[in-house]
């Protein structure tokens, strides 16, 4: 037997919503990001398998919610504090993987459960949903497609985004992800 609640629209259905509405959920996409890496339980949990079908957006409120989470690893990071494991306290920064399939990723079970600061969720978030890199029935360009000229123009959207999915500087992720959402904030604050 399986039970169902509909909880809203998929987010692969806001693909094409005009932009603020975009901004809204890319920043909600974040701070969910955010949230389940670090909490006052210090339990993270890590999002193995996002696409754009494994969220939906509330009818009523707009927000997004994790509607598929079979697919997550729970680490817990007083655990890991406690048991100083090979490495612990080393930042650890996912991979880039372009394989030119849909919402692929790429992780290992063993650091993700052996580190305490690690980006796996802002990767999987920008890389599988946010940025150029995103494929998805067909599409690409991620759920930040088509920017305002303004935006595009200013540069900073697309710089922050390339950072986040693929970093070029040592632990870019991390600084480009909280500036993404600080960015996006301001962006939906502007727009409204």
């Amino acid at each position: 037997m399986v039970a169902v609640n509909y909880v809203g629209n998929e987010l692969w259905n806001f693909y094409n919503a005009p932009w603020e509405k975009r901004v809204d959920l890319a920043w909600q996409l974040l701070e969910i990001a955010e949230q389940l890496t670090n909490n006052d339980f210090e339990f993270a949990l890590y999002l193995l398998d996002v696409s754009f079908d494994n969220f939906a957006v509330g009818p009523r409120d707009g927000k997004v919610i994790v509607i598929d989470a079979e697919n997550i690893i729970v680490a817990d990071k007083r655990l890991i504090k406690q048991n100083k494991p090979p490495n612990w306290d080393v930042w650890y920064e996912s991979t880039f993987d372009d394989c030119g399939k849909e919402a692929c990723l790429s992780f290992s079970k063993e650091v993700l459960c052996s580190r305490v600061t690690v980006d796996h969720n802002y990767y999987a978030i920008c890389q599988n949903l946010l940025s150029k890199y995103a494929t998805w029935r067909g599409t690409t360009g991620g759920l930040l497609h088509s920017p305002p000229v303004e935006v595009v123009r200013a540069g900073r959207l697309e710089a922050l985004l390339e950072e986040c999915a693929h970093p070029k500087k040592q632990y870019g992720r991390f600084q480009a992800a909280r500036e993404l959402r600080d960015y996006l904030a301001k962006l939906s604050n502007n727009v409204r």
